[in-house]
């Protein structure tokens, strides 16, 4: 059997953001500041590596405590029923000498679908203490409405008071396990 490396997420050195368009004109930025993960690999250019992640809705940051209450609420997230979103991957395939593309199942509330999401590999390093440390930014993109995030506001003039289109923007490093 093939040597299995384990990192876990430094949650210290990671973040987790999301961007989603405000009437159409704007953009609103939110983060989860509560997350975990696991990758496991085989290869050294962590190609194949097996990634289950787990974010806390509870955790949910926009910086207007109304506008987090209700995302957390049963109009979105429903974070009481479904307090997680989760990700478990399903490949991680090479793509160009830093580039990666990752494929996993996505479960938002009960609705679980595949999705695509690019990563860039950002080096390896030891800190301070003698740990070995694997940076990586993750981009993508995901329909809020294919998840069964379908509220929808309209303000008085006709506007669309949220977008389908949720950016993701992920920044992780990893902390290699003895």
């Amino acid at each position: 059997m093939a040597n299995v490396t384990k990192w876990v997420i430094d949650p210290m050195h990671s973040e987790v953001q999301f961007k989603v368009k405000h009437l159409v004109i704007s953009t609103v930025t939110g983060f989860f500041k509560s997350f975990e993960g696991t990758v496991e690999t085989e290869n050294d250019d962590f190609s194949d590596a097996k990634i289950n992640f787990s974010l806390d809705i509870n955790s949910i940051d926009t910086t207007q405590t109304h506008r987090d209450e209700h995302l957390k609420g049963p109009e979105f997230f429903n974070a009481e029923q479904y307090p997680h979103i989760k990700f478990a991957s399903t490949s991680f395939t090479k793509t160009g000498d830093d580039e990666f593309e990752l494929k996993g199942d996505l479960t938002v509330k009960d609705v679980t679908k595949p999705v695509v999401l690019n990563v860039e590999y950002g080096g390896s390093a030891t800190d301070f203490y003698g740990n070995t440390k694997a940076g990586f930014e993750i981009t993508g993109k995901i329909n809020r409405k294919e998840f069964g995030l379908t509220w929808d506001g309209v303000t008085e003039a006709g506007a669309i008071v949220v977008g389908e289109d949720i950016k993701l923007h992920i920044n992780i490093q990893l902390a290699k396990q003895a």
